[in-house]
């Protein structure tokens, strides 16, 4: 059941009628069983002073675009209510008519657009009016005998409104039902989600909890016991099938393109939809509300358990794309117009005995892509048991999913350089690490940390935000490098680029070093990079497979060498020969794998304050030298302190550096002694 979080004090806190919309409106987005992502909206009908200062009545709603979730009072464009309620006397308005409308009736001119179901806002005489795409009301929605359904639930308190597509016409067909019942509390839009209002922002609220609780009542007790799945696959079982299926979906996508990200769910209850002997029919029944084609398409991805080996795998998405070219071929005409293709890439795979796979751009398109997924599953699993389950026409669907003023929701802004690009940093937590992971980052990579557990990783991931994630493990450990890509897998459906960047700077004279020491510093400072570098590889190559073609570059390994590996110091040769091995790995391997387009790349960096070079280390060495730790530190050719925000732009400059390999850039301020000849 969705609990109900109204509170009077927070409420009373909020203020007037704005306050109040927007406090109930987070309460709306806050619950992910009401809306998804930006689904949904809100509204209160109330007074404003417009630019002259004078009083007129308003439809404060939510902007497209923006979520429920964190919505504020940008996010609630006011518009003048008096022109769109004159709408309702035309019996059509095209939509970039409406458009031109709503703007040129914006109080604010610079504020964004109002939500494309604006206008049944606008005619519903009710000062606040609510629209959620609940779980229970979509399973109500779908059901081919939904109005029988309803009385069944909510005898005349509700009325069913027939499906029309957002816009001009679904306002009217609204308004047209709410008139011939004007006793309801609330309206079911058929394939599509729940309309309710009232007098103040807790009425409204508490009929949209109250409802939907009804519903998911009567559904459970309709439902079975629930399917127990199979036992879970290891996270080393799981991690190739998604590389493979990662590079297979690469046939939806241009040749040079980078690879999507993935966001897999694999709890109980997605493991045992995902075995479902009815899953197919599942897969092609369409969507569970109209504004998910954007996000997922409308036919879903289906991998049993004998078709995820990566040739397979890619034989099914070109099935898929033929199947998506054969649908557009056969809508486009009713356009009257030249329409571009979208990108046929299905949004969600569901994958027999794993689970299911949100597919996008980045990060966060995956785990929108996986959201919705997770509801879906939700809604076809109820449909069957509760009377069936029976989606919009594929021209319904086709003219949602090429809709402007729907695709607008997606944004145009041109594309960060690396997204898509999934770049794993070992000592991601360090100074060094995490300016690294920043800098790729910043540029729309999707980051995976590998560090020692605790506190600073915690901290570390957290400071990159939600579309990141981390892995705590001793690197050293047998199975350790193995372990963390086959997480990075799981996390984000595979690896682009290998920052191997963790070590440590061991100390003391060669001729009494204690072996173990030696041994112990090889095991961070070389071992750990050759198994990093080893378990990157066979990700790479799942990718490649599934790939199926070279197409865009395989992947990336970069090492963090150091100085110490061409100029060594005193007392350093604990840290600079396993190092110098390291800068030897580095060739060794850029020579082996240039073939497959593998690059592979590496910093000597020298000076930089991080866990290497600690504040003691930066004063003993200073004192020893005579000199403040400022001119130690700025003891280059360039007289010039180097940061470690100078190594991680010399990491995101390499990865970028399309046709270099074996290249080793010194990020030093210039040391003659270090210059590699």
């Amino acid at each position: 059941m969705i609990r109900n979080l109204w509170n009077d004090e927070a409420a009373a806190a909020a203020g007037d009628d704005l306050g109040q919309r927007i406090y109930s409106a987070r309460l709306i987005g806050a619950e992910p069983e009401l809306v998804l992502h930006g689904g949904g909206n809100s509204s209160v009908k109330t007074e404003a002073r417009d630019l002259f200062g004078e009083t007129v009545s308003v439809l404060h709603v939510k902007g497209s675009g923006h979520d429920l979730a964190t919505i504020d009072a940008a996010g609630m464009p006011a518009v003048r209510l008096e022109p769109m309620l004159r709408l309702a006397a035309c019996d059509a308005v095209a939509d970039e008519v409406l458009v031109k409308l709503q703007r040129l009736n914006l109080l604010d001119p610079a504020a964004p657009n109002p939500s494309v179901e604006m206008l049944l806002h606008a005619f519903l005489p009710h000062k606040f009016v609510d629209h959620t795409h609940a779980t229970p009301f979509l399973v109500l929605a779908n059901l081919p005998e939904a109005e029988a359904a309803l009385r069944e639930l909510f005898g005349e308190r509700i009325a069913l409104v027939p499906f029309v597509k957002p816009g001009f016409g679904l306002a009217k067909a609204g308004l047209a039902t709410y008139e011939a019942n004007p006793g309801v509390e609330a309206l079911l839009l058929k394939n599509h989600g729940h309309f309710t209002w009232g007098p103040d922002a807790k009425s409204s609220y508490c009929r949209v909890i109250e409802h939907a609780n009804l519903v998911e009542a009567w559904l459970a007790d309709r439902r079975p016991a629930p399917l127990v799945p199979a036992a879970a696959l290891p996270v080393a079982g799981i991690a190739p099938v998604l590389a493979g299926l990662r590079g297979a979906l690469a046939a939806a996508l241009p040749e040079e393109a980078a690879l999507p990200v993935l966001d897999l769910r694999a709890d109980d209850a997605t493991r045992a939809f995902v075995s479902r002997p009815d899953l197919e029919a599942l897969a092609r029944a369409g969507v569970v509300t109209p504004d998910h084609v954007i996000r997922t398409k409308g036919e879903v991805l289906v991998l049993r358990k004998d078709a995820q080996t990566p040739e397979a795998m890619r034989a099914a998405v070109t099935d898929y794309v033929t199947r998506y070219r054969a649908y557009f071929d056969a809508n486009k005409a009713r356009f009257g117009g030249p329409v571009a293709m979208l990108n046929p890439m299905p949004g969600l795979i569901w994958l027999e005995g794993i689970g299911a796979v949100g597919a996008g751009a980045d990060a966060k398109a995956a785990r929108i892509a996986a959201d919705i997924g997770s509801q879906s599953a939700r809604v076809k699993a109820d449909g069957p048991v509760a009377g069936g389950f029976r989606s919009i026409s594929d021209a319904d669907l086709f003219d949602m999913e090429y809709w402007p003023l729907e695709l607008a929701k997606l944004g145009t802004a041109k594309a960060p350089a690396l997204q898509g690009r999934v770049v794993l940093v070992t000592g991601g937590a360090g100074a060094i690490g995490l300016a690294t992971a920043e800098a790729f980052a910043a540029l729309g990579a999707s980051i995976f940390i590998v560090d020692r557990p605790g506190e600073g990783l915690e901290k570390a991931v957290a400071s990159l935000g939600r579309d990141h994630a981390g892995h705590g493990c001793d690197i050293t450990q047998p199975g350790a490098a193995a372990a963390a890509v086959a997480a990075c897998a799981a996390r984000f459906g595979g690896l682009d680029i290998l920052v191997s960047n963790a070590g440590a700077a061991i100390t003391g004279d060669i001729a009494t070093l204690d072996e173990q020491v030696l041994r112990g510093s090889f095991e961070l400072n070389f071992f750990a990079h050759l198994a990093f570098s080893q378990a990157a590889i066979a990700l790479y190559r799942a990718q490649a497979a599934g790939r199926g073609t070279r197409g865009a570059e395989p992947g990336q390994i970069l090492f963090n060498v150091s100085k110490q590996a061409v100029n060594p110091g005193k007392g350093f040769a604990a840290y600079g020969l396993p190092k110098a091995t390291s800068f030897f790995l580095l060739r060794q391997l850029a020579l082996e794998l240039g073939p497959e387009g593998i690059r592979v790349n590496g910093i000597n960096a020298d000076r930089i304050r991080s866990g290497l070079l600690t504040p003691e280390m930066i004063a003993a060495r200073s004192s020893a030298r005579g000199i403040d730790a400022g001119t130690y530190m700025a003891g280059n050719l360039l007289r010039a302190e180097v940061e470690a925000r100078h190594v991680a732009e010399a990491f995101v400059a390499l990865a970028r550096a399309e046709r270099t390999t074996a290249h080793v850039m010194t990020v030093d301020g210039g040391n003659i002694e270090a210059a590699l000849r």
